[in-house]
């Protein structure tokens, strides 16, 4: 007997319009901060372009909030790219903000390792190139948790994009060259893992049910940001075993000596409230202690998610002075501040 799929409430107007109306409030919520382009869906620093300094650019398809436009700012992006819920913007879009945020001294696009994001960013970099503008792509694949996907060829971009944007932005803020920024993002991307595990689905704005289901004691292990089956399903474990089987594939590839310092980074996907994000952190902490590994810094919250998805990601990137510098370095977005 077929059962009904269940239909997920959420604070819309009308699905065709989730997108354009979120970047009114974006616009509306941080004037002075951003400025946002509502017709070619564009979230801009409000001051761009900064003469001499290189550009930063990065998104994607919506539904990752705070990602990628909660980034913008000093010390962060210069611009993002909204596509439609969890769809690619653009190359018109990509090549209109890369043009935007160009301050004469090159762009840096930051895409994650999604097809359409990968296809869609070369062609705007060529666009762009077309024009005069120097413009360096790297493109971030840093989850563990599968090799390829039904979105990628090869591994998937997930935590270390917020990282890379930010490191990245750091190094731009304080007159790095475009080989010099790009060199960051590469840097970030090979010194990075993650993994997911997803404890619900998520629903679009356009469908209003759930992508997968799940048991009500199972987990996704190894879920990407756009409802993507992982590995497997597993019953579900205490916080600590959870920890474990994520901390395991991470560490297995990352292979970080001891005593090494690493920035762990535990990141909601939507609908995981803080008490437990800081649960599973505790543990992190404790779990990489026991092998002489020691959290030098630290990221905690909803960074880059997957609508209203209950579930976590862990993403560890081995630290050198440079990188602890710049991740201290000053930054001001509208989702992550501080030093200002």
């Amino acid at each position: 007997m077929s059962v009904a799929a269940q239909v997920v409430k959420k604070f819309i107007n009308d699905p065709e319009t989730v997108v354009p109306e979120a970047l009114a409030g974006v616009a509306a919520a941080h004037p002075g901060l951003v400025r946002v382009d509502l017709e070619k869906q564009l979230v801009l620093r409000a001051d761009a372009p900064v003469a001499g300094k290189v550009g930063l650019v990065s998104g994607g398809g919506s539904g990752h909030e705070p990602l990628h436009g909660g980034f913008v700012g000093a010390g962060m992006l210069d611009a993002a790219c909204a596509g439609a819920v969890f769809t690619s913007p653009v190359p018109d879009q990509m090549a209109a903000a890369t043009k935007e945020v160009d301050g004469g001294a090159g762009v840096v696009h930051i895409v994650k390792n999604y097809t359409g994001d990968v296809l869609n960013f070369k062609m705007a970099a060529e666009l762009a190139e077309d024009e005069g503008i120097q413009v360096e792509v790297v493109v971030i694949d840093d989850d563990v948790a599968v090799q390829d996907s039904l979105y990628t060829a090869g591994r998937r971009g997930v935590g270390a994009t917020v990282l890379a944007e930010k490191l990245a932005g750091a190094r731009a803020e304080q007159g790095g060259s475009l080989t010099d920024v790009a060199g960051v993002v590469r840097a970030v991307n090979e010194r990075t893992r993650s993994f997911g595990v997803a404890l619900t689905s998520c629903a679009t704005p356009a469908s209003g049910t759930r992508i997968f289901d799940l048991g009500a004691d199972e987990i996704e292990v190894g879920v990407g940001i756009h409802g993507e089956p992982g590995r497997r399903r597993e019953k579900h474990a205490p916080a600590r075993e959870i920890v474990e089987m994520m901390l395991e594939p991470i560490l297995d590839d990352l292979q970080p000596a001891q005593g090494s310092s690493v920035l762990a980074f535990v990141n909601g996907l939507g609908g995981t409230p803080l008490l437990e994000l800081y649960l599973l952190f505790n543990e992190v902490n404790g779990q990489l202690a026991d092998r002489g590994i020691t959290v030098g810094r630290s990221l905690v919250g909803n960074y880059i998610t997957s609508l209203e998805m209950a579930g976590a990601s862990i993403t560890l990137l081995q630290l050198d002075d440079e990188l602890a510098r710049l991740w201290d370095a000053p930054v001001k977005t509208a989702a992550l501040r501080w030093g200002v």
